[in-house]
Parts: C-alpha cells; structure tokens; sequence
C-alpha cells in the first residue's frame, strides 16, 4: 500500500454551523472533564479528555513535515479532504479512498475504505468502553445498483437524513429517505409538506457534493526517505527513542530501493 495524504482546506462556509456544533461539544467536555478531576472521578475525566482532543496549527505542520521526510506524498485540499480525495478516485489516480466518513461516496469515491487502523480498535466515550475496528471496502457502484438509485439521487437522500452542510427534514432517517426518493426521484418532486422542510440553499447543499471545488493538479510522487532528516527531526527535535527512528527510518529507506520485492528480505535479515 502506498499512501498519499490529504489535508482539510480551510472549511466550507455551509460546514459552520456542524463547526459551531463541535467546537460547544468539545467545551463541555472540558467542563465535564474538569468537574471529573476535582472529584476524583478517573473514569469519566478519561471519557470526557478524549472527547476535548483538537488538531492544532503545529500539529498539521509536524505531520506534513513528516510525512515529506518519509518520502510519503499530501496535498492540501481546497475544501473537504473527502472531496480531493474522491476526486482523485474517480480519476483513477488513485485506488480508493481512506476515511470513515460516508461522505465520500457522496462525493464521488468509487471504492471507500473504512476503518485501516493500525490499532484495530477505537474508544467510544459515551459507553466507556472500546469497539474493535473491522476493516471494510464499499463500492459505491454495487450499492447504487443495490438501492436502484443514482449518485445524485443518493446526495438527495443524503440531504432528507441531514450532511455536514445541512439539517436534515424532521422524521426521515435512511429508510424513509429512500423510499421517498425511488417514489419520487428528486426532491423537485417531493409532497409539499416535505419540500417546505428542505434547506433554502438546496442547490448550494448539492454542489458541494456533485461539483466540489478540487485541485485537479497535483504531484503525489513518492521520494526516497530522508533517513538523516528524520533522525534529526524525531530525536533531536522530538525526543523520540533514537533506536526505534533508525530501525524504522531503514525500514522506509529499503522499502523505497526495493519496490517490487517488499520488506520480507529486509525482515529476514
């Protein structure tokens, strides 16, 4: 597998309110946490501390500079990661894309790849306990063929049960959404009482999905590690054990010079 990475751009301004949702989210688990503390309470200060995590401005440049010194490609997108990614997807320039986030077949992806986790497992808060990670590979053609609907129809059924970009029509979880939009094919067509309920920038909601704004240009070679680079950066500058940056650094480094014969060689010696 050779992965290629791709950043957020700065958020598209339909996401605000989703933004506005999880950053008051994230506060009162802070307070929660806090509260937690004082009494002495462990469990629930943990279950609320993973819910506070943020990605900072020094976090995404550690990551991309580390990637680069990997040899490993990113990009910025424009707006959504999903929607670069997807685009490049269905270009076939690259295989699939690698999210746990559905919105990707709304953008397009032919193949997602849900749940490639090197730990297997992931912590649910809200329940204090932790789920194992099965991975999975949908392909949006055999579902669309499966639901007997299009991809636009899929984005229309995706705006009754609600998007990152929408709040979705009272009532209506997946189910329903799909028997409304095989009986009535769009949401042009719709009952009244329905379309009353639908967002005011519908069209907007559509083409962020439909006609997402992407980079079409981009250079996602991979480049032969920087194994002195990364030694410094990890060891000297990160205070990372030196033993592990070296044994993984000569891991990339042969892995890159021999391609085509994979690390069996290397891990045998």
């Amino acid at each position: 597998m050779q992965p290629i990475f791709v950043f957020d751009g700065p958020p598209n301004a339909l996401k605000r309110k989703t933004l506005d949702a999880r950053r008051q989210a994230r506060q009162k688990a802070e307070t929660q946490y806090s509260q937690a503390i004082s009494r002495g309470d462990i469990s629930t200060a943990w279950s609320k501390a993973v819910m506070t995590g943020r990605v900072t401005r020094s976090v995404l440049d550690d990551a991309k500079q580390l990637l680069s010194l990997m040899g490993v490609p990113w990009l910025d997108a424009v707006d959504d990661a999903e929607a670069q990614a997807s685009f490049m997807a269905s270009k076939g320039v690259v295989w699939a894309v690698g999210s746990k986030d559905y919105d990707s077949l709304l953008y397009g992806a032919p193949i997602l790849a849900r749940y490639l986790s090197i730990a297997g497992q992931e912590f649910l808060p809200s329940q204090h306990r932790m789920r194992r990670l099965i991975p999975e590979l949908i392909s949006l053609a055999d579902n669309l063929r499966a639901l007997g609907i299009t991809r636009e129809q899929l984005v229309d059924l995706a705006i009754l049960v609600g998007t990152d970009f929408n709040e979705g029509v009272e009532g209506f979880g997946p189910k329903k959404a799909l028997a409304l939009i095989r009986k009535f094919e769009s949401l042009e067509n719709v009952p009244e009482p329905v379309k009353t309920k639908l967002p005011s920038g519908l069209t907007d909601v559509r083409n962020t999905f439909l006609h997402p704004r992407v980079r079409e240009s981009f250079d996602i070679r991979h480049r032969a590690p920087d194994q002195a680079g990364l030694v410094k950066f990890l060891v000297k500058d990160r205070a990372f054990s030196e033993d592990r940056v070296l044994k993984n650094a000569e891991k990339l480094v042969y892995s890159y010079e021999h391609k085509d014969r994979g690390l069996g060689e290397w891990l045998q010696k």
